[in-house]
């Protein structure tokens, strides 16, 4: 009995330990990126503006095809009357009982002023707008991702520091404790550090509290379980690429994404200003149709074909379209200036980023020797406080200075990946080194 209920009991806790497992996932940037991009409310928004564009697109190239119209009538005729008064009083026609008409009317557009033609070049930059549009969307969520995927990073790599700082300070509590009890220390000291371990606590309360949010807010964009717990592989994160990183604004003024859009939306109000001045200009079409009737036992038509040219000028339009053309025009500027005004955005951001990177990289290396340096004076201040040279205040400022110096080392790695992407993506690089062409 005893047997079966150590299985029982085993079963149980290697069914927990599994459930455990199966909730921590660890991802890797790139699949976390694909993974947004293929689930993310963002992305599907922005394809399905992209949709609309194109159907829009076909709507309007629609314009240039032949308008085919048929209809028919048939009609029941009660008593009808009907009176031929030339034809004299000896002209008799029955009464008819019904009538049936049937007509077709074909209608083909030869010239606009340009308009169809045009409309269609202004909806074909537009939908080339929203695609990249589209592809700048895809970007943004990317890089979204890699702040949150480096952020959790930090909160889980700065959680592993303090836990392993946690035990050494507990340690010490418990060597003070037997220290204050042989009246070697004063109760101070032990005091001391107890507090130094309170305080630890509350960073690594604060530490979990950041994975937790920041786990929610990556689950919730790669549409996963929030109970999902995402684990951030070192040696993965740290074999990511960060070499040929862009020095200068060329490739971002070439590649940037919402530039192109700006630049496809002035091709546009181009158009727009040639679907403005085509109101000077007639609009001629060719005509055809064909009709039949038949009232019965009175007249029956066949065949009755036509066809000719049809003109429509609309001579008010002359003197009132001058407005619209200085309205597109204006458009047209207003697009030209914002342009400017995004090139000089762009310069910025580009420069900002490359010196925030820069810095990245040279804090690095002063962390790499101010943790050196920490850990050295903590060895040294310990020896000194082991043989009474160095009070419990040394001891304990040494070791927090070499706590700060571990975490601001681990953190320092993250940030210049984290500053890299940012380069990549004011340059306009992000996507190629994500392969959004594969999207």
């Amino acid at each position: 009995m005893k047997i079966n209920q150590l299985m029982l009991f085993g079963i149980f806790f290697i069914g927990i330990s599994s459930i455990e497992a199966q909730e921590k996932t660890s991802l890797t940037l790139d699949e976390a990126v694909k993974m947004a991009w293929e689930k993310s409310n963002e992305v599907t928004l922005a394809n399905t503006k992209v949709n609309t564009k194109k159907y829009e697109l076909q709507t309007v190239k629609n314009n240039q095809y032949p308008d085919l119209k048929i209809s028919g009538q048939y009609q029941r005729l009660t008593k009808a009357s009907i009176d031929m008064p030339n034809q004299g009083e000896s002209a008799s026609l029955a009464s008819p009982d019904r009538a049936m008409i049937g007509m077709a009317n074909l209608s083909l557009p030869l010239f606009a002023g340009f308009k169809i033609q045009s409309n269609i070049d202004a909806y074909e930059s537009l939908y080339q707008a929203e695609s990249v549009n589209a592809i700048k969307t895809k970007e943004d969520v990317a890089l979204t991702v890699i702040t949150y995927y480096t952020a959790l990073y930090k909160a889980q790599k700065t959680l592993d520091v303090l836990n392993e700082n946690q035990k050494s300070a507990k340690q010490r509590v418990t060597d003070f404790t037997e220290l204050e009890k042989n009246g070697i220390i004063p109760r101070n000291d032990l005091l001391k550090a107890q507090l130094l371990v309170s305080k630890t606590q509350l960073s690594i309360d604060e530490a979990n509290n950041n994975i937790n949010n920041i786990n929610f807010y990556l689950t919730t964009i790669l549409k996963l379980d929030p109970s999902v717990k995402i684990q951030v592989n070192e040696d993965d994160f740290f074999n990511l690429k960060t070499t040929n990183a862009p020095t200068s604004d060329a490739l971002a003024l070439e590649n940037r994404k919402d530039l192109e859009v700006i630049r496809l939306q002035q091709k546009a109000s181009e158009a727009n200003i040639k679907i403005a001045k085509s109101g000077y200009y007639p609009t001629i079409s060719l005509l055809g149709g064909y009709t039949a009737l038949d009232l019965k036992d009175i007249i029956t038509v066949k065949y009755a074909m036509n066809f000719g040219l049809g003109l429509s000028y609309d001579l008010s339009g002359i003197l009132k379209n001058s407005a619209h053309v200085k309205q597109a025009e204006s458009k047209a500027l207003e697009v030209k200036n914002t342009e400017a005004i995004m090139t000089d955005r762009i310069k910025v951001e580009v420069q900002k980023s490359i010196e925030d990177y820069d810095l990245a990289i040279n804090q690095s290396v002063v962390y790499d020797e101010a943790l050196q340096q920490s850990v050295e004076n903590y060895r040294l201040v310990k020896d000194k406080f082991d043989n009474g040279l160095a009070d419990t205040n040394d001891l304990v400022e040494a070791d927090v200075e070499q706590l700060s110096a571990k975490i601001n080392t681990a953190v320092s790695k993250a940030t210049i990946i984290q500053k890299y992407y940012e380069l990549l993506s004011v340059s306009g690089q992000l996507s190629q080194s994500f392969n959004l062409s594969k999207i």
